[in-house]
Order: structure tokens, then C-alpha cells, then sequence
């Protein structure tokens, strides 16, 4: 009866998302793309019998660099099987066109009404699903349950936030949960609220993030670009709503004696010594950070109107603003030390462990409970520090680039950080390998 409830209350709201994808198309055209996909049609031609088809759910970007690390560790040990891609979002969708060869197939995630759901699952016939970190929809999970299709959750994070919001919604988050064939949490305390929710918890295996691989052109482009500069460069990293008016209006302080809030700073040191890197964690706001940071008095320097040879130089007071998508390993190995965007507002925190592998220490706000482990292994291990706001943050970061020792020391534990936790990608596989032997056995019988 309450599944019943929720069904109706989703097939009632597709005519909002209809619309909600219009705005969103205004500003990322990838959002008209195939809109009939997330309502269970299907242009796609499935062909071959007896094919093992994974089909990967990745929602976003993040979970979508994630997938690629799975997918490949999955090729290796399953050679000639099919790939099936669905996402949320179109920098998901963008970035996962990426991982497709002859033969994989990619769609939306269907819009979670029973139809949508038994349609996609009777066009494509997938062997077995993958939920990337935190995906449950309640029909979705009963549909698969129904066509005995087994559905996992891997690289699965739940934080307290999150568990407290379903545990309000319990009657229907419970049997979502528990309808899982198997989760694979990335630390312990994920694996335990993951339980409280009834979620069959079959190990801890780490996090597929530490697994992937930065792009060594961009990262070698980077360091060349650092390098002819001869200044250090401070990132804010994946800067969330809220957080570049901060940043420019410490900015703006630094250049200003008479309003300066950081001390420990003088003017001259940052005006002539350091140079300033924005990139916002949603490409839909490249344009309105860039007319922020002109409305806050600075010059901006916009990498998607750079030239091969970089950035250049300016003489008047300038912001860079990394205004492109799949380069973050460039923008990284380009700074000193990044700023963790997401972490200095009540958001959780964006990803610190790509900066880690790119060698790029880590100053993170006190809001970092989407990678809480994570950042307290960085914090442990001297690849990242903790303060209390972004002001005290921009300090402490511009302090670190003036102590070249302890730069130099805050890089190698990056390093060490990032490859002392690698190994989840090949642990994952040979859990998901189980279930489709024992999913296979089952259907023989």
C-alpha cells in the first residue's frame, strides 16, 4: 500500500520533471538530450543473445569518474561483456560517453514509476545492476527484485545526514534498502548506517576513488605552466554556491591594507607573489562566477580563452576561473595547494582524494561529512589540514606555499596517502563476480 502510494505520488510528478528539464536545458543543452529515455522509450538497438550486460548506474560526475575505474577492472576479468550506462545528470552522461565501446549502450535512468522502471528492464535485459554510492529508488529496487535481476550498491557512502533523512522516511527507505543483493561500503561507519537501514552488507572495501588514475598529459601540462609562471597558484577547488563571494571578498580585503582581515598575510605578498584559481563544482554556474568575480573588481582570466602556452601573465589584479569540464587533474597539478570547495559551507565536501593523487595538498572548511574518513586519513596522514572558515582557510594556504619545506613535505604525504589506500577497484570486482555466479547458478536450476 505505501509503495502504491509513492508510485502514484511519481507518476504524478512527471510532468513537473518534464518542465524541470526545460529550465535545466536552458543552461545545459545535454539535459534535452533523449528526454524520453527517462519515461521508459527507447531508440536503442540491443542486439546478441548471451551476452553478459552490466548495467553501471552513475547519477553524476563524481560517481561517473568512480564507475570508470569499475568498469575497467570489470573488462579485464569479464572480456566481451556489454555495458550498460544510465545517469542523472548530463555532466554524468557527458563524462560517461567516455567509457563506451563498440557494442556498450548508454540512456538516462528511467524515472523511478513502475512503467518506466519494467520498461527499461525489458528493452535492455541487463544480467546484473551496479548502484554507484548512494542510488536507491524504491521501485527500481523492487522492479529488478521482481524479474530477479540482482541489483548491488558498490562504492556505497551513507553519511549521518543522509541517514537521518531516511530514517524519516523509513516505511519506504527500509525495504529499499533491504531489497539490495548485496552493498559494499567504502569505510565502517558507512557499512553500519547502511545496516541501520536493513542493507545487505557484504564488506568494507575502500574507496574506488583512491583506484583511479589522474590524466598524465594534463598533469605534466600543468606542472609546465607552474613552472613558467614562477608564482605560486592557489586553487578553490570545486567552489559551491556561496563560497566565491566569500573567497572575492577576502580577495578584495588582501588588496585593500585599510580592510584587510588576514593578518598573517601582507598585501604586497599576495598582490605580487600569489596568483588566485577558481573553479566552480557545476559548469551551469561558469558564466555567473565569472560576471561575480568582474562585479567584485577583479579582472578574469578564463581558461577556455587560454592559448597552449597557458595563462599568461597580467598586470592588473586577476582571478582565474577554470571554466571547463574533465581537466581537473590540470588545474591540480597547476596549483600549490587547493582549497576544498563544498567543505567551508554545510554542503559535505567535494572529492579530496584526486587532489591527493595529483600531488595537490588539501586546506578543507569544517564541513566535509560526504568524505568524512577520507578527510580525517588526509588530515592523519599530512596531505590535507582542517580550519574553521575560508578566511582563516586563504591564510593558512598562502602560509604553506611560503614554507617550501613544508610544501615539499605536505606533496610526498599526498602521494603516500593516495596509494597507501588503492585496491578497491579489484576487491569490488571479485564481489560483483560472485553474485553474477551465483545469480547464474540459480537461474540454471
Amino acid at each position: 500500500m505505501i509503495r502504491w502510494l509513492y508510485s502514484l505520488l511519481m507518476w504524478l510528478a512527471q510532468p513537473l520533471l518534464r518542465r524541470k528539464l526545460m529550465r535545466r536545458g536552458l543552461q545545459e543543452p545535454g539535459y534535452l538530450l533523449a528526454v524520453e529515455e527517462r519515461f521508459g522509450h527507447y531508440d536503442a538497438v540491443v542486439s546478441g543473445v548471451n551476452v553478459v550486460t552490466v548495467w553501471v548506474h552513475a547519477v553524476s560526475l563524481g560517481e561517473t569518474r568512480a564507475a570508470a575505474v569499475l568498469v575497467a577492472a570489470l573488462r579485464a576479468q569479464l572480456p566481451g561483456m556489454r555495458l550498460l550506462l544510465t545517469h542523472g545528470t548530463a555532466t554524468g552522461r557527458a563524462e560517461g560517453a567516455k567509457l563506451l565501446q563498440t557494442g556498450d549502450l548508454q540512456v538516462w535512468q528511467p524515472w523511478d514509476t513502475s512503467a518506466a522502471v519494467q520498461a527499461f528492464l525489458q528493452h535492455f535485459k541487463p544480467t546484473i545492476g551496479i548502484l554507484m554510492e548512494t542510488e536507491i529508488w524504491p521501485n527500481l529496487v523492487h522492479v529488478c527484485q521482481a524479474r530477479r535481476v540482482p541489483l548491488v550498491l558498490a562504492n556505497a557512502r551513507l553519511s549521518e545526514k543522509s541517514l537521518r533523512q531516511a530514517l524519516r522516511l523509513a516505511w519506504l527507505a527500509r525495504p529499499a534498502y533491504a531489497g539490495l543483493t548485496a552493498a559494499w561500503a567504502q569505510t565502517p561507519a558507512d557499512a553500519d548506517r547502511l545496516a541501520q537501514l536493513g542493507a545487505p552488507v557484504r564488506g568494507v572495501l575502500g574507496n574506488l576513488k583512491f583506484d583511479a588514475t589522474p590524466d598524465v598529459s594534463q598533469l605534466e601540462l600543468g606542472h609546465d605552466w607552474r613552472l613558467a609562471l614562477g608564482r605560486p597558484v592557489l586553487l578553490l577547488a570545486s567552489s559551491r554556491e556561496g563560497e566565491e563571494l566569500m573567497f572575492l571578498q577576502n580577495l578584495k580585503a588582501i588588496w585593500s591594507p585599510a580592510l584587510s582581515g588576514i593578518a598573517s598575510l601582507t598585501t604586497d605578498s599576495i598582490a605580487n607573489q600569489v596568483q588566485w584559481l577558481v573553479v566552480p563544482r557545476h559548469p551551469q554556474r561558469f558564466d555567473a562566477v565569472a560576471a561575480l568575480i568582474e562585479a567584485q573588481g577583479f579582472a578574469v582570466s578564463r581558461r577556455s580563452t587560454w592559448s597552449a602556452a597557458g595563462p599568461g601573465v597580467s598586470g592588473v589584479p586577476s582571478v582565474w576561473l577554470g571554466d571547463t569540464l574533465g581537466e581537473m587533474a590540470l588545474y591540480y597539478a597547476l596549483a600549490d595547494v587547493c582549497l576544498l570547495g563544498g567543505s567551508f559551507e554545510p554542503l559535505g565536501g567535494q572529492n579530496l582524494i584526486e587532489a591527493a593523487a595529483c600531488g595537490c595538498p588539501v586546506v578543507m572548511g569544517p564541513h566535509t561529512f560526504n568524505f568524512a574518513e577520507a578527510a580525517q586519513q588526509a588530515q592523519k596522514a599530512g596531505a590535507a589540514l582542517r580550519v574553521s572558515d575560508l578566511t582563516q582557510g586563504m591564510s593558512v594556504a598562502g602560509e604553506l606555499v611560503a614554507d617550501r619545506p613544508g610544501l615539499n613535505s605536505a606533496r610526498q604525504a599526498c602521494e603516500a596517502f593516495a596509494s597507501a589506500h588503492r585496491g578497491a577497484a579489484q576487491r569490488l570486482v571479485d564481489g560483483v563476480l560472485q553474485v553474477l555466479a551465483l545469480s547464474q547458478d540459480h537461474r540454471s536450476h
